[in-house]
């Protein structure tokens, strides 16, 4: 008798357990349901977040297909001379309705590949700024690429440090938007062909691979002028030195922290990779530097310490307008 008075005991407090388990169980749903439907409530238009972009759509409404990886636009082989004076209201009638404030622009067909901000050291160069925005920007154009172009002025009249311009101008551009690719170009070279892509791959490309000035031969190899870096590669070597003051050296030390990285450098062949200068004599303040041989021989023990991690500037003014983003800083 007291056995099975035994067994109904325990059977009553584990059916009871079970019962307090569910009631547990629901409640805390309930509770759980009720907060996030409190929450949504609260917060009927909860902003999206702005650092990721929408999806970009077409007229319909529907989201866009990727562009295909060779741009069905493209002209090849482009004629470029720069006799003809330029200005910026020239280059606004000949780049058409297409681009947005701050140099910005995106193909309404299909989805861009890379998302690209081209970045220009820049001080007292504004002719040659309109030639280059003449032809670069419908170059970018058919490319179908989602970019915005960055001028990057050094402020005053100091010693010029383009390498420093170009990690400032990295920077700022991702303050911006999440671009995924750079391309670091020089004001006075412009592409001759627009199968060139200003896109980045798998190894740092060197696009401007035979300049009209050096007889369209590449004259070294380390040699490393407008280029391309995704943003995990430029962080991957830490940036540009910003140590390089005046001209020469930045290119062939970027070159070798790329190497120092375990990576190595694509180039277009010497017909696609054509580039003119735009011919000038050097700007003031900017003499060689005369030390760059010597720091050449000290960026494997520096590039660790000096590049982004070490970048220090100030920004005097931004200013956007349909074929740019301005950006004056005090380095």
């Amino acid at each position: 008798m007291l056995k099975t008075f035994f067994y109904v005991l325990v059977f009553l407090a584990v059916f009871s357990l079970a019962c307090f388990a569910l009631f547990l169980f629901y409640s805390e749903n309930r509770t759980f349901i009720f907060i996030i439907a409190f929450n949504r409530t609260a917060n009927p238009e909860e902003p999206a977040d702005p650092t990721v972009p929408p999806n970009p759509t077409g007229s319909s409404g529907r989201t866009l297909d990727p562009c295909p990886d060779v741009p069905p636009g493209l002209q090849g082989i482009l004629h470029v001379e720069f006799r003809t004076k330029r200005t910026l209201q020239d280059v606004r009638n000949h780049v058409g309705p297409d681009l947005q404030q701050g140099g910005r622009y995106r193909p309404t067909s299909c989805r861009a590949k890379q998302k690209v901000a081209v970045i220009v050291p820049f001080r007292n160069r504004h002719e040659h700024l309109a030639h280059w925005l003449y032809y670069v920007h419908p170059v970018l154009m058919r490319q179908q690429l989602d970019y915005g172009v960055y001028v990057i002025n050094q402020d005053g009249d100091g010693v010029f440090n383009r390498a420093k311009l170009m990690n400032i101008g990295f920077v700022e551009a991702l303050k911006e938007y999440d671009y995924d690719c750079f391309v670091f170009s020089d004001v006075d070279l412009v592409p001759m062909d627009d199968r060139n892509l200003y896109r980045c791959s798998d190894h740092p490309r060197h696009l401007s691979v035979a300049v009209d000035t050096f007889k369209f031969v590449l004259p070294y190899t380390t040699l490393f002028g407008v280029s391309a870096l995704s943003k995990q590669q430029f962080l991957k070597v830490n940036g540009f030195s910003n140590t390089f003051w005046g001209w020469g050296g930045e290119d062939d030390d970027m070159s070798q922290r790329i190497s120092y990285r375990g990576m190595s450098i694509s180039r277009p062949d010497s017909v696609i990779g054509r580039y003119k200068m735009i011919r000038h004599d050097r700007d003031s303040h900017n003499d060689p530097n005369p030390v760059r041989v010597e720091k050449l021989r000290e960026t494997y023990f520096n590039m660790g310490k000096d590049g982004l991690n070490s970048l220090d500037y100030t920004v005097k003014e931004i200013r956007k307008n349909l074929l740019y983003t301005f950006v004056s800083v005090d380095v």
